[in-house]
């Protein structure tokens, strides 16, 4: 199995769920794929367990990717850590399939010098949003995570803390009012890359908003996008 290679020209490709074109999403191998290629960065997913740990995992729910069906945030980090994760044909018996922490993930871009693409899943209370940052800097590696979240009230939170963090606001559609409220408060934007074209990425650009989109497999597609001007591309496939 190999990626789809593009002429990227300028922009930096991300790693989706790490190199989850080929290994299963959000997991340590697919993070050291990533790690082991040509990509700037590696994107996952973080949510808080019941008892207050923080793991890798997309879904608020187990049952997709592991068969048994648990809610992550309602779960203590032993049971989930003891769950094992089907391979990319649906099928367990793969011992190295478990879900990542937080640290594991961090640690895996900083051994591979890669960006932390890091999406806070659902609200959080700004208490685990200090404990993330502060797990985070006890790898030494804040400098190098970008934070994307759906809640824009997650982003906000996190530059009360930090406010010169790099943070993008994730959004699946493009408004008119979107860039100037992007600007108001000094984010970057991830969109649905079918959201995208070069007028709207130079409108973008003009106010000072760098650009990323999810999730473009299409080789096409994506060789478009940079030629456009886009800052980055996250692509489960895309190298």
């Amino acid at each position: 199995m190999d990626t789809i290679k593009i002429n990227s020209m300028n922009t930096n490709i991300v790693a989706h769920r790490g190199l989850s074109g080929i290994e299963k999403e959000n997991t340590n191998v697919a993070f050291i794929a990533a790690g082991n290629r040509s990509y700037f960065g590696i994107e996952t997913d973080v949510h808080r367990t019941l008892d207050g740990k923080f793991v890798c995992f997309h879904d608020d729910t187990t049952g997709r990717v592991a068969i048994d069906n648990m809610v992550v945030e309602e779960t203590t980090f032993d049971t989930l850590r003891k769950l094992l994760l089907t391979d990319r044909d649906g099928i367990k018996g793969r011992e190295d399939l478990k879900i990542p922490t937080l640290k594991e993930y961090i640690e895996t871009c900083k051994r591979y010098d890669k960006v932390a693409v890091l999406e806070l899943k659902n609200d959080f209370i700004k208490e685990d949003l200090v404990k993330i940052c502060e797990e985070i800097v006890e790898c030494g590696y804040l400098d190098n995570v970008i934070f994307i979240s759906f809640s824009f009230d997650n982003l906000v939170k996190i530059r009360e803390i930090y406010p010169t963090q790099k943070v993008q606001f994730l959004t699946s559609q493009y408004t008119d009012e979107l860039p100037d409220l992007l600007e108001s408060h000094k984010f970057d934007l991830d969109i649905l890359y079918t959201q995208l074209n070069e007028e709207r990425i130079s409108l973008l650009h003009s106010k000072g908003i760098e650009v990323n989109c999810w999730t473009c497999d299409d080789k096409e597609s994506g060789e478009n996008l940079a030629l456009w001007g886009i800052d980055y591309i996250t692509s489960n496939i895309l190298e």
